[in-house]
């Protein structure tokens, strides 16, 4: 997902809105990250953009929903998302409380629904990823 957002649309959004300050996820390409003005986990960028002065201008690289929120829960800050088609996380956008309870409730009886499994070799990759992107938060 994080994937889908290139370095041509740091430019585009920089030359349409003069000043905005570019926040994007780790896991946006490393062209991207290179050119944003942050970068940091879904909480380092809701801390950073919800601490932000009133009047501050965000472009923001990640999941759309994220940047809506975002929007409307700082009505003072100018934000909006890197892209123009809106990054959109399908499995993300089905993590609300009915799926959630469904989930407990298989748990609690003993049933592990939606479990995944990945080789060794991506789970110790993936590990790294994780362990840089929570260096990155400290």
């Amino acid at each position: 997902m994080h994937q889908r957002f290139l370095p041509e649309h740091v430019a585009q959004v920089r030359a349409r809105y003069p000043g905005i300050s570019v926040i994007v996820h780790p896991e946006c390409r490393w062209e991207v990250a290179q050119l944003a003005d942050d970068v940091g986990s879904t909480e380092h960028i809701i801390k950073r953009v919800t601490n932000a002065p009133a009047g501050t201008k965000w472009a923001v690289g990640t999941e759309i929903h994220l940047v809506n929120r975002l929007t409307n829960e700082n009505p003072d800050r100018f934000i909006v998302p890197l892209d123009d088609c809106g990054c959109l996380c399908s499995t993300m956008f089905r993590i609300d409380a009915p799926h959630l309870l469904w989930a407990l409730e298989n748990l609690a009886e003993g049933r592990v629904v939606n479990q995944i499994s990945v080789p060794k070799d991506v789970a110790a990759d993936a590990r790294i990823a994780l362990q840089r992107m929570l260096e990155i938060t400290n």
